[in-house]
């Protein structure tokens, strides 16, 4: 039986399952994307905004994932972990799911010296604690089994049994926790990161997006058609893209310098279909 953390068949009834993945820092977007369900006429919202542009759970029949990388590039890092906090806050227990990507990897390690490139590099020990006590509560994930597809950053060629990636990560963040900020911080996660490689490493070859790197990690182009279904992210595109059993939803990055592009990916029990914000501000719908 699938635990209400780990899949949408944990849940009562059948809830459409909503994605979006990579907003990297573009609150603007996100909330663009995720309104997007409501804005076409075949979909009751899945959002609404208040009187101050904020967004918060509309109500409806969903289960939302994000699928990886909300922070970092873009400008308001922060802005995206509070409307995901907020959306999993005021919707029913285990309906917003935020699975762990490469970015926010980066937030369980300790902030080196004199490096503030990424927001990773600018959290504070307490913020990294708290990050850690989203995983052990299963706010934070590793991945989510859908009805057919499995949401997982960047995916594996096997495929992600989500119970078992869920269980590790918590095993991580519960070994990781209490020497944050302490003398022992960067030996502890250098040894754990080494102990769960096969779901946090980024692999040997130069990049860490190659063929050996782990499901945080793995570059699109060596997902091959055949591996099990599977919603990534990850590897930036200019529109969602199936190869095969594998359909990558990373978008906002590549269309944030233009107007619509993007979209959000919704599985019901017979479909995977994507929700793309047009050029013109509608909202059309793609077959994938």
């Amino acid at each position: 039986m699938t635990r209400p953390s780990d899949g949408v068949r944990g849940l009562d009834g059948e809830p459409t399952v909503v994605s979006i993945s990579d907003v990297h820092g573009y609150l603007d977007r996100a909330r663009s994307a995720l309104r997007a369900v409501g804005d076409h006429p075949a979909f009751e919202p899945l959002v609404e905004a208040d009187d101050g542009g904020r967004i918060h759970w509309a109500g409806n029949d969903y289960s939302l994932v994000f699928v990886g990388d909300l922070v970092d590039r873009g400008p308001d890092s922060r802005g995206v972990l509070e409307l995901a906090h907020r959306l999993r806050a005021e919707a029913p227990p285990w309906r917003v799911r935020y699975t762990l990507g490469n970015h926010e990897n980066g937030l369980c390690y300790p902030t080196p010296p004199d490096v503030d490139r990424y927001f990773a590099n600018r959290v504070s020990d307490d913020e990294r604690r708290r990050f850690y006590r989203l995983m052990l509560d299963g706010a934070i994930i590793a991945a989510y089994r859908g009805y057919e597809y499995t949401f997982v950053h960047a995916g594996a060629a096997e495929g992600v049994d989500a119970t078992a990636a869920n269980d590790e990560l918590r095993t991580f963040a519960s070994a990781a926790i209490d020497a944050v900020g302490t003398d022992a911080d960067s030996e502890v996660h250098r040894r754990l990161f080494e102990e769960h490689d096969a779901l946090l490493g980024y692999g040997e070859e130069e990049g860490g997006r190659g063929t050996d790197a782990g499901p945080l990690w793995l570059d699109f182009a060596h997902l091959p058609a055949d591996a099990p279904p599977q919603v990534v992210g990850h590897t930036p595109h200019d529109a969602p893209t199936r190869k095969g059993n594998v359909v990558c939803g990373d978008v906002i990055l590549r269309n944030a310098d233009s107007p619509g592009g993007e979209a959000v990916l919704v599985e019901t029990s017979d479909s995977l279909r994507a929700l793309v914000r047009e050029t013109a501000g509608g909202v059309s719908v793609r077959e994938l």
